[in-house]
């Protein structure tokens, strides 16, 4: 039986009554959300996750009424209440897919946001949640158009083994990023080498870490790759190492080199670049060119442009030290011995060749 024409202008103004209706509330909303004293930008997040929602159900509520005021076949009428209440799960887990993003957001600023666990549990709490409000949607719609999600559940059990066995990797990698997670060897915007990766780190997720480096390249690494292996954070420096060997010639008196060892540690002790709480300035050992001096300090930024900086100042005033004092820096060299005398050598040869000359005549 076709609707009457009241029936369907009744029908058009009740949805088109509806999409006003949702208009209207979402200005008064967006009004009240103002004045709450949050961050800039949190009104419209919140805005964001509720009026798509509350738009959707007043458009569900105005086809409901549409549906008793037109009258219906009987198979048609089942099949719209069941896609009504489909559609009402849909709405209410795709809020709660959004919510999700949103709280994860209102958490983040809530929290201590210079606790590096906070920044990478959130994403992966976040992500989390967010597959498990997918997974409940999906068996509360199938119930509800009569499947037998437990017998389906069950005969997923029976290729357990075989999906343990699939997701061995996945499980580890997810282990090992709660590791990385609680025992906070870096955070997100830190620099590791670890094994052949170098780089920033941008982001750690349930799966894997993502390092970005130095030649802007993305590297994806495993979670469990990075748990086992070593990890060098070089943001984490207290201080950064210099370390060489000073070697001079042997010609240099010891009076003046002993005057260089106690200028060049005056110096260092009184350089404010350089860590105050270990420096050595040593005579070490007597080497093939010459005596050398062991130098071992840190210096107190850890900044590698600066580190240079500094590297290269202490280098000059060494130069500097040295200049005055008259010492050379040693350059590799050999000597030889001859037992024998060149002129001797020559002499002889000569001889010989003469006594040839003289026997050949």
């Amino acid at each position: 039986m076709a609707p009457k024409l009241w029936q369907m202008v009744i029908s058009i103004g009740i949805i088109v009554g509806a999409w006003l209706v949702s208009l209207v509330l979402t200005k008064i909303l967006q009004k009240l959300f103002a004045k709450i004293p949050w961050e800039e930008g949190r009104q419209k997040q919140l805005l964001d996750a509720v009026a798509p929602s509350m738009r959707f159900f007043l458009l569900l509520a105005g086809i409901w009424f549409v549906t008793q005021v037109v009258a219906l076949p009987a198979w048609l009428d089942d099949l719209m209440s069941r896609l009504m209440r489909t559609l009402v799960l849909v709405g209410i887990f795709a809020g709660l897919y959004r919510g999700a993003e949103l709280l994860s957001e209102f958490l983040s600023s809530f929290v201590n946001r210079g606790e590096d666990y906070v920044e990478l549990l959130l994403p992966m709490l976040r992500k989390a949640v967010k597959i498990v409000v997918v997974l409940l949607g999906a068996i509360a719609i199938l119930e509800d158009w009569g499947f037998d999600v437990a017998g389906l559940l069950a005969g997923l059990g029976l290729g357990g083994l075989a999906l343990a066995l699939a997701a061995k990797d996945t499980a580890a990698n997810f282990i090992g990023g709660l590791t990385l997670m609680f025992e906070r060897p870096f955070g997100v915007g830190d620099w590791i080498v670890s094994g052949p990766v170098e780089g920033m780190v941008e982001e750690l997720g349930i799966r894997s870490t993502k390092i970005r480096t130095f030649a802007q390249a993305q590297v994806t690494v495993p979670n469990s790759t990075l748990a086992g292996d070593v990890i060098t954070n070089w943001s984490r420096m207290g201080k950064r190492r210099i370390t060489f060997y000073l070697r001079v010639t042997y010609t240099t008196p010891v009076a003046k080199l002993r005057r260089c060892v106690a200028q060049i540690r005056e110096m260092l002790y009184s350089h404010p670049e350089i860590h105050k709480e270990t420096i050595f300035v040593n005579l070490d050992e007597f080497s093939d060119n010459g005596p050398s001096l062991f130098l071992y300090f840190f210096t107190v930024t850890t900044v590698w442009g600066e580190y240079l900086n500094v590297k290269e100042d202490v280098n000059f005033r060494i130069m500097e030290i040295l200049e005055n004092e008259g010492v050379s820096i040693a350059f590799p060299s050999r000597s030889i011995y001859m037992e024998t005398p060149v002129n001797y050598k020559l002499e002889q040869n000569k001889k010989l060749d003469d006594q040839k000359k003289d026997d050949g005549s």
